[in-house]
């Protein structure tokens, strides 16, 4: 399915908690045999899924219309970009998604976004602001291509 992201072996997870979360999980085949590092939102799901994985760090939220989370999660992206240097960032959104995005370029990271499979209408606002910093758009369902140039299908992650 990530073929075009395969031997990268040192894997940042970004999402939101819930469903994005959930659709990171769907991925296990692609990122189980991975040097992998997540981040999420410290909620009780999340740390369920979440829980024996070596690196997790816990990112601040809400994240919606919030410029004080924003900044520290930008803070919090560059100290775990610099600190793990992944290979790959790959995220299915939300909001926590840009800062690493955006910051995974100065590392030398390449970037994945995975659009969420509920949204065929219309693209996410986290997508769009993620696409001028995604290496790889990817989407779920044939009709979200229309969306974003260029995006690889993958098929339902849940």
């Amino acid at each position: 399915m990530l073929d075009r992201v395969a031997p990268h072996r040192r894997v940042l997870l970004v999402g939101s908690s819930g469903g994005h979360l959930a659709q990171l999980m769907g991925l296990r085949a692609w990122w189980q045999d991975a040097d992998r590092a997540w981040v999420t939102f410290p909620t009780d799901d999340a740390r369920g899924h979440l829980a024996g994985e070596r690196r997790v760090a816990w990112a601040h939220f809400p994240t919606t219309r919030n410029v004080p989370n924003l900044v520290r999660n930008a803070f919090l992206a560059w100290r775990v970009l610099k600190s793990f240097r992944p290979e790959v960032v790959v995220s299915t959104g939300a909001g926590v998604a840009l800062p690493f995005f955006v910051l995974a370029r100065l590392v030398g990271a390449r970037t994945v976004y995975i659009e969420v499979y509920d949204r065929v209408d219309s693209a996410t606002l986290t997508g769009r602001l993620c696409a001028p910093f995604t290496d790889l758009m990817c989407v779920q369902w044939p009709e979200q291509r229309d969306l974003y140039r260029d995006a690889l299908v993958v098929g339902p992650l849940l």
